[in-house]
């Protein structure tokens, strides 16, 4: 009897799972027609409703038109690349806020880091796994919804919370001294746990564009932040010739 009512309670809890991802419609745009079915079945078997393109300037009415909750974007397309497409994307007020997972078989730093410019929520190389795809984006659509991130103007993650109202930072129970742009850099990241951020987007996002700073200026700002959170600090990774992230536990 029992082990019945706990298979009942299983299978109730992937009913549920199904039928609440079943609500998360991705958009992948991809050239290459054997891998863009390939992805839209494993991706329609996970519970997501899947629209496709084959195209840069189809993938972008897609965008605007269905409003997908993420986007699986390949770097080299015919005609506008995904370098293009994503640029326009989070320059749109209508589809700036949708997670771009930037999919290239460019492995090279400065391909990474070109991709993370224009804005692109997170990258991974081809040839990849379904899972490892699936796992990245549900990552990206957590972090979309906020899940162990702000709510109300508060930051919560285990023993630090960040409250953007009060200007205050609590890392277990006890207040940090922070300046003004380490707090705004750890609001960042913080907000953010698991994306990385290139320097120049730290600097756009915290002082505008165009702002005279140097690389070296922020990696200042966070060998303070390390230092003022302690062990804590070890949660800042840097990602080496991309820029920094806040390790997602």
């Amino acid at each position: 009897m029992l082990r019945d009512l706990i298979s009942a309670l299983y299978s109730g809890r992937r009913l549920w799972l199904k039928k609440a991802m079943a609500q998360e419609k991705i958009l992948v745009v991809e050239d290459e027609s054997d891998l863009r079915e390939i992805l839209k079945s494993n991706l329609a078997k996970e519970g997501y409703s899947v629209l496709t393109a084959k195209d840069g300037e189809a993938g972008l009415k897609l965008a605007r038109s269905e409003a997908p909750d993420a986007i699986v974007l390949d770097l080299m397309l015919p005609g506008m690349d995904g370098l293009q497409v994503c640029r326009l994307l989070k320059r749109d007020t209508l589809t700036a806020g949708i997670p771009v997972l930037m999919a290239t078989a460019k492995a090279e730093d400065v391909d990474v880091v070109t991709g993370l410019e224009v804005g692109a929520d997170d990258y991974i190389v081809k040839p990849f796994s379904v899972r490892v795809l699936v796992a990245r984006l549900r990552n990206a659509l957590r972090r979309r919804e906020g899940v162990g991130g702000v709510e109300g103007g508060v930051i919560k993650i285990r023993d630090l919370t960040i409250d953007s109202e009060r200007h205050e930072v609590l890392l277990k129970g006890k207040p940090l001294d922070l300046t003004f742009t380490e707090f705004r850099v750890l609001s960042l990241l913080a907000g953010y746990p698991g994306r990385v951020f290139t320097r120049d987007q730290i600097v756009t996002s915290i002082h505008g564009e165009s702002y005279p700073v140097t690389d070296r200026a922020v990696d200042v700002q966070i060998v303070g932040l390390r230092r003022k959170l302690g062990p804590r600090g070890e949660s800042i990774e840097t990602v080496r010739g991309v820029g920094y992230r806040f390790r997602d536990d």
